[in-house]
């Protein structure tokens, strides 16, 4: 017999568990309470200037869950249960997926970067860096919600045992069960559909206005949809683009881009008239890109020690531009890749490398090879990443040495250390036939920038310890290769007939301001951050040294293959070119750097996008105080770079230098047939 303190434990277990079961019957409201926990948690990461979740964005968030688990009512309370389990784990993976995407690229992952995810296993080191304790906020649930699943999942067992055994027959009609069912799930969606369509719609009317249209940027998008609404939408608009309604340049938009490339050929072929224009023809290019390497750093010393001494002194040398800006999106690398070859702007979301390898552009390669230039480029990586073997081909490099061509005798982070990179592509160079072209992409100062203590020649006094400190080892690193490199072009005796060029690609991805400002020795404006992290530098050595200074006109990676063509005597007036060139006698008039969401410079005012596409409700900046001005005088300035933006976008996905091409071509051949 039990003692009466056994039977009060036992009562009070068959409570529980009674208590339990009935809360495992509210499962789908426990499955919205726990994801509206974690959307929040997301937006409170992520933490987005004027994003902030509103009640608005509750209602939708709310509807979006509707709509993604209405359909589970339908199911036997068990296969119910498992599932929203299921939907639970599957949503969660998604949301901390985008959180840890942000933080590197302060963008979502949509449907054309999951084409990118085999190299997911290559970022390895900095997905590491990426992840924080309090993540694991985001998956504390799961222990618990498996466990009661496992524990309800039983009890429902049980007691659909005893009512087999048991002779009740009072069983409510089967039909009336499913109807009920069928009833509350066609709520539940309604629910859904006006939770998630009423705001949006409303939106989309009013403060929001040609946001879906334009889609300048994935987080605007957010901004109205939240994180699982965007999925949903990014979902239907790639396959809106690429199976429903594929991609296909009408008449009227092959037209529009003709005439607009037209007009920016006839800048450039009116720049012909620049003595700089065909002032190095013949001369050997070398051009290197270089990993994460930012403006900021140039002329800086900490400690006494300049962080950049080599390339401090070449600029000395050559002609810098101090206002020159990466121009690149989703795809970093492959971004600045396809933009300084290319000079057409990369894509919002996604790369152009991987999404559209097979369409037609007029990059610097095949230009300088019709030239009668040999023409390679030389990457320690593998030369799948980021499809590179296919658009390489595409772009008519000669010869692509990837990782497989060199020797790893200097082991260091991803690959090759970059001072064995320059040696050893030296070395091939120096073979070359003459003239040349060659491209060279770094890759030692990759995120997450940790470097073995041998390697680490910079005291970063206070910042050591930090990825701020990582990345100034990293860039004074890559800065002490690049100086042994051109020591090693001069006694190759290259150097006296090469045309050298130095770029970075795109920013360091640390968003924390106070290493920067203190660095640089005072707080950062909102304009200054804003250059901060777009400006990279961009040095023109000419092998007599020529044109050397410091030029404060504005500049972007677009201009490159223009200014490339323009000193080699090679026009660029007719080919499908967005940039114009740099080193000239005097800077051209006008002048201004489109951003890839829509921001622009002439270095007189900055405009900075809104999140909603309409123009107006944008800022406009003074670029030299930080100071607001009026918003009437980036207006026109924000018309252009939305035209460019679109313009490059079409050309890009409808392939619409390829279409040109083939219009020329067949009339090329009408002009034959008739003179024949």
């Amino acid at each position: 017999m039990e003692r009466p303190l056994q039977q009060a434990a036992r009562r009070g277990l068959h409570v529980s568990a009674g208590l339990l079961v009935r809360f495992l019957a509210a499962d789908l409201l426990s499955f919205y309470v726990l994801m509206m926990l974690k959307l929040f948690m997301f937006d409170r990461f992520i933490n987005v200037p004027n994003m902030a979740m509103n009640v608005d964005d509750v209602f939708v968030a709310l509807g979006t869950l509707a709509l993604a688990s209405f359909w589970t009512i339908l199911l036997p309370k068990r296969g119910r249960m498992i599932t929203l389990v299921v939907l639970n784990l599957i949503l969660t993976s998604v949301v901390y997926a985008d959180l840890v995407y942000f933080r590197y690229f302060q963008d979502l992952i949509s449907v054309p970067v999951l084409t990118q995810a085999g190299q997911v296993e290559s970022l390895g080191d900095s997905i590491d860096s990426l992840l924080g304790w309090r993540d694991l906020w985001f998956f504390a649930d799961w222990p618990f919600v498996i466990a009661l699943s496992i524990i309800g999942f039983r009890a429902i067992g049980r007691k659909n045992k005893a009512a087999r055994l048991s002779f009740n027959t009072r069983k409510s009609p089967a039909l009336r069960r499913w109807l009920f069912r069928v009833s509350f799930m066609l709520i539940v969606f309604a629910t859904g559909i006006t939770l998630v369509f009423v705001p949006v719609n409303i939106a989309k009317r009013t403060w929001a206005q040609g946001l879906f249209v334009g889609n300048w940027w994935n987080l605007s998008i957010y901004n109205v949809t939240g994180v699982l609404g965007f999925h949903g939408y990014d979902v239907y608009r790639y396959a809106n683009q690429h199976w429903i309604h594929k991609a296909v340049a009408s008449d009227d938009q092959i037209n529009q881009a003709e005439e607009w490339f037209k007009e920016r050929g006839d800048v450039r072929r009116s720049l012909e008239a620049d003595p700089t224009f065909g002032e190095y023809k013949g001369s050997n290019v070398i051009m290197v890109q270089a990993e994460a390497f930012m403006n900021f750093v140039i002329g800086q010393s900490i400690g006494g020690q300049e962080i950049t001494p080599n390339l401090n002194k070449l600029i000395t040398e050559s002609a810098y531009f101090d206002n020159f800006s990466h121009q690149t999106s989703q795809g970093r690398t492959s971004d600045a890749d396809f933009a300084v070859q290319c000079s057409v702007q990369p894509q919002p979301s996604g790369s152009v490398f991987i999404q559209y390898a097979q369409n037609d552009f007029d990059c610097t390669p095949a230009a300088l090879k019709a030239a009668g230039y040999s023409t390679s480029v030389f990457h320690a990586y593998d030369g799948g990443f980021w499809n590179r073997n296919t658009m390489y081909e595409r772009m008519q490099y000669d010869t692509f040495y990837s990782r497989k061509h060199f020797t790893i005798d200097e082991p260091l982070g991803w690959s090759l250390g970059d001072n064995s990179f320059f040696r050893q592509s030296a070395d091939v160079m120096s073979e070359q036939k003459e003239p040349f072209y060659s491209f060279l992409i770094t890759l030692s100062s990759h995120h997450p920038y940790t470097l073995p203590a041998s390697y680490q020649k910079l005291d970063v006094g206070s910042f050591k310890g930090t990825m701020f400190g990582d990345y100034l080892q990293a860039v004074h690193y890559v800065d002490e290769s690049l100086g042994n490199f051109v020591e090693q072009l001069k006694q190759e005796g290259l150097w006296d007939h090469t045309i050298f060029l130095f770029y970075g690609d795109h920013d360091n991805s640390i968003r924390d301001w106070e290493p920067f400002e203190q660095l640089l020795g005072h707080p950062l404006n909102e304009v200054e951050r804003e250059q901060v992290l777009k400006e990279v530098p961009f040095l023109v050595h000419l092998p007599d040294g020529k044109h050397a200074g410091t030029y404060h006109n504005v500049g972007g990676q677009l201009d490159v293959s223009p200014t490339i063509m323009h000193l080699l005597d090679i026009s660029s007036a007719d080919l499908h070119k967005v940039g114009t060139p740099l080193v000239l006698s005097k800077p051209l008039e006008g002048k201004k750097v489109v951003y890839r969401n829509g921001a622009f410079t002439d270095g007189n005012v900055y405009y900075a996008p809104p999140t909603d596409g309409i123009l107006e409700h944008g800022t406009c900046y003074d670029a030299n105080s930080g100071k607001t001005v009026d918003i009437a005088g980036c207006i026109d300035g924000a018309k252009e770079a939305r035209k460019e933006l679109s313009i490059s976008d079409m050309t890009v996905q409808y392939n619409i230098i390829g279409r040109l091409n083939e219009i020329a071509a067949e009339a090329q051949n009408n002009s034959t047939a008739k003179a024949s």
